[in-house]
């Protein structure tokens, strides 16, 4: 059940970064909204796995750059994780985009913000056991 709401939570901050930046965009290919919801769902599991499965590792490989930064490298690595997620979108035919590093390190500040704020108030925060 968390897990599926840390998607959900997930799907609405994309949304969300989406709606506030311009050079985040999500696109259905239709009016319909269950399409929006359906691809935000998908574009959310696909930013869940990537950054389950790649950050883990880019971040060893950038360790000593993210200490002597003192974990400011981390935005950079955020927005990478955003930006790979968009390619990933791309290959598979999903209306989801990022328009550049700018705009990805922009919207990977957004969604770990929302989507924690969101996670905080639903109770579905890593740190709650």
């Amino acid at each position: 059940m968390k897990l599926a709401l840390r998607v959900l939570a997930t799907a609405a901050a994309v949304w969300f970064a989406a709606w506030l930046l311009p050079g985040v965009t999500v696109d259905a290919g239709s009016d319909r909204l269950a399409d929006t919801v359906w691809l935000l769902i998908l574009v959310s599991l696909i930013f869940g796995v990537v950054n389950a499965v790649v950050k883990p590792l880019f971040s060893v490989l950038t360790g000593c750059l993210i200490l002597v930064t003192f974990g400011l490298f981390l935005f950079v690595v955020n927005a990478l994780m955003l930006m790979l997620t968009s390619w990933l979108a791309g290959q598979f035919n999903l209306g989801f985009n990022v328009d550049g590093f700018w705009w990805a390190l922009a919207g990977s500040v957004v969604i770990s913000v929302v989507s924690g704020f969101i996670n905080g108030v639903l109770g579905t925060d890593r740190s709650s056991a």
